[in-house]
């Protein structure tokens, strides 16, 4: 298989999928840990993977999956228990390991689960080592003689390594005393590791979505639910809130009127003050095609570009590398800053932002609104088999849309990889414009898929 054949197993973020149903069963997990322990068995050295995961009722029977596959291939398994992705990858590059494993769907409900897998040097595997293991998927995969089967051990201190290394990232200086900070954590993976950071900072920490029972995270709370969050900062009167995913790769703020604060105006912020620091590289900030235009606006006015890469935090990772870019994300949330970590990270993120507030003085609410976005609507249509897309009266509408938005906006149509779902969303000065094309465009997907 090469890297642009179609995948049967990998999407655009891993294998993800409902639990107990291909390609999210026990025997496949065991499978992916065979095959990608097999591929990255390179050279004479001790090989190993370390493996986390967050909250969900099924980490317990991936782990010991794909703890069985790996070890099964002869690479010794580290086991760190619940933690954030991006600990994941900081980690395994940390602790000289040969693969990263996160067991996590995001901020999907916890029916679901997925294996993002990462290389030595804590990126996601390139689409020539996906494609690879999935070539191997499909083949008899070789053993371990008995005395070279691997061992597995957990640590008890990787809380503590992340924790330490989140901190790092914030300014020596300053410190978050007297700052009444609201932290959703989505019951998910950082529900340990996110309220502590900001505590050993200073902040009084009001934390919500720290109760995992394994079938409540992003149960009406973390960045995709901030409504939970939004009500506690007002009922508590703080200064901010900040609210996590399932696997805390995603940030989302709430200012202290309560009113939340996307991903582009967070990397608004974050990328003008890198640039008026000296440290913004590549002269741009990586976004994708979802960023709304008045952020691209606001940074042209302060001479830095925008750079649109395909929706994927991986997606803009790719883009930063080509570019030399160091600051990128989605405005979903993921945050990549490079300087301090290979993937999205929320807690990291979310101390840049601090770090922004206790420097200016300033409210939540005026810091962090820095432009007026475009009208922009987005809709999901969820659908059950076969291809919408292809369908002629959707073609009609997307057709009808385009032409109706031409030099007035945009129109941005795509399947998700990650779940059964064709997204619509059109941006343009004209929210009644907007609205309707993209409930017309709707209408006719929901149709085709019925």
């Amino acid at each position: 298989m090469t890297a642009n054949q179609p995948r049967r197993y990998f999407g655009t973020d891993g294998i993800r999928g409902r639990t107990n149903t291909p390609p999210m069963t026990a025997a496949i997990a065991m499978k992916v840990g065979q095959a990608a322990g097999r591929h990255f068995l390179r050279g004479a050295h001790l090989h190993r993977v370390v493996i986390g995961k967050d909250t969900r009722l099924s980490g317990y029977m991936m782990e010991s999956a794909l703890t069985a596959g790996f070890t099964s291939v002869g690479m010794d398994v580290t086991l760190l228990g619940p933690m954030p992705t991006p600990a994941v990858a900081m980690l395994t590059r940390s602790m000289r390991a040969d693969l990263g494993v996160m067991i996590s769907a995001s901020h999907n409900p916890y029916d679901d689960n997925g294996i993002k897998l990462f290389g030595p040097d804590g990126y996601k595997l390139s689409d020539g080592d996906e494609a690879a293991i999935e070539a191997l998927l499909a083949e008899e995969i070789a053993l371990a003689e008995p005395h070279a089967i691997g061992r597995a051990r957990r640590i008890e201190d990787a809380q503590g390594r992340y924790i330490h290394f989140a901190k790092a990232t914030f300014p020596e200086h300053l410190r978050l005393d007297g700052l009444k900070i609201v932290i959703d954590c989505a019951h998910g993976a950082a529900y340990k590791v996110a309220p502590k950071a900001l505590w050993e900072l200073g902040a009084e920490v009001i934390a919500i979505g720290v109760a995992p029972d394994g079938v409540n995270v992003n149960d009406n709370v973390g960045s995709t639910y901030p409504k939970a969050l939004q009500m506690k900062v007002l009922d508590s009167n703080a200064d901010i809130g900040i609210a996590l995913d399932g696997d805390a790769d995603r940030l989302i703020v709430v200012d202290e009127r309560g009113q939340i604060v996307d991903g582009d105006q967070l990397m608004a912020l974050i990328t003008t003050r890198a640039a008026a620091a000296g440290t913004l590289r590549g002269g741009a900030l990586v976004a994708t095609v979802m960023s709304n235009l008045g952020l691209e606006r606001y940074l042209a006015g302060h001479g830095i570009a925008m750079l649109r890469a395909a929706v994927g935090d991986r997606h803009v990772l790719e883009l930063m590398r080509v570019h030399g870019c160091n600051v990128g994300g989605e405005q979903s949330g993921h945050i990549i800053m490079a300087d301090h970590a290979t993937t999205g990270d929320g807690l990291v993120a979310a101390l840049q932002v601090l770090a922004a507030l206790v420097a200016s003085g300033k409210p939540a609410s005026e810091l962090l609104h820095l432009f007026d976005p475009l009208p922009q609507l987005l809709k999901n249509v969820r659908f059950k088999g076969g291809a919408p897309l292809a369908a002629q009266i959707v073609k009609a509408a997307i057709a009808a849309g385009e032409a109706a938005l031409a030099g007035k906006g945009r129109l941005l149509i795509r399947k998700s990889g990650t779940e059964p779902l064709i997204r619509v969303m059109a941006e343009g000065e004209d929210k009644a414009l907007v609205m309707a094309v993209v409930d017309d465009i709707c209408a006719a997907v929901a149709a085709a898929a019925a």
